[in-house]
């Protein structure tokens, strides 16, 4: 499955009318939504990932928009590891009561950690109750790439790891991710529409893994 992300020059019109879309992460960090606009975006036929990231809002901010969002109907939630136990585990209780998966993710925006690291962080991820990891890292070269996409490799992370590496040295593993077990990864509508650095359009995404998948 591919996701595709949207953020703030995506307008709340057009983010509560996603008639052509079918997967989508909304990245509400980076727009000013009233209540109804959360309840409208996230109450639609649609499997919609709730996205709330550090550094506009601050933190009760950003636990009411992700709250809200699941009351309104979303099947995901991205919490950061990082967030505090207790905003952490008020959400993840109102997750569970309306059947939303967590994701659980780790953003490394300058390096890519060493193997051992890495399984650690994914291994503390699942031990907080995370449905599925997100691990994203800024991948320097490609050997940072292979060390993520061994990842994949762990028998107890099979099917509920999502590993990105961001750059135009990760773009690989938004390639093969899905193919090799990923439960889906993230891409942009358009060219030039990326939310984070190395982000391929899903089109031109969709055409490679076809071409992967199929020889």
């Amino acid at each position: 499955m591919v996701c595709v992300s949207l953020d703030e020059r995506y307008p709340v019109d057009f983010l509560k009318k996603l008639h052509d879309i079918d997967f989508a992460e909304i990245r509400m960090d980076r727009m000013a939504l009233a209540p109804e606009d959360i309840a409208d975006i996230f109450s639609q036929p649609v499997m919609l990932i709730a996205t709330c990231r550090p550094g506009e809002l601050d933190n009760q901010k950003r636990k009411a928009y992700l709250i809200a969002a699941i009351e309104a109907g979303a099947k995901y939630v991205d919490v950061e590891v990082e967030l505090d136990i207790v905003s952490k585990r008020e959400i993840m209780k109102s997750a569970v009561s309306k059947g939303c998966k967590v994701i659980i993710s780790f953003h490394d925006f300058d390096n890519t950690p060493g193997d051992e690291k890495l399984k650690q962080i994914a291994a503390l991820c699942f031990s907080e109750g995370a449905d599925i990891v997100k691990i994203a890292c800024k991948a320097n070269s490609v050997m940072d790439s292979a060390r993520l996409v061994g990842l994949l490799g762990q028998e107890d992370f099979r099917n509920r790891l999502i590993m990105v590496g961001m750059g135009e040295e990760g773009k690989i593993t938004r390639i093969i991710g899905p193919l090799l077990g990923s439960p889906f990864t993230y891409a942009s509508i358009a060219e030039g529409m990326q939310t984070a650095d190395g982000q391929i359009e899903k089109a031109r995404l969709e055409k490679i893994m076809g071409l992967f998948k199929n020889g």
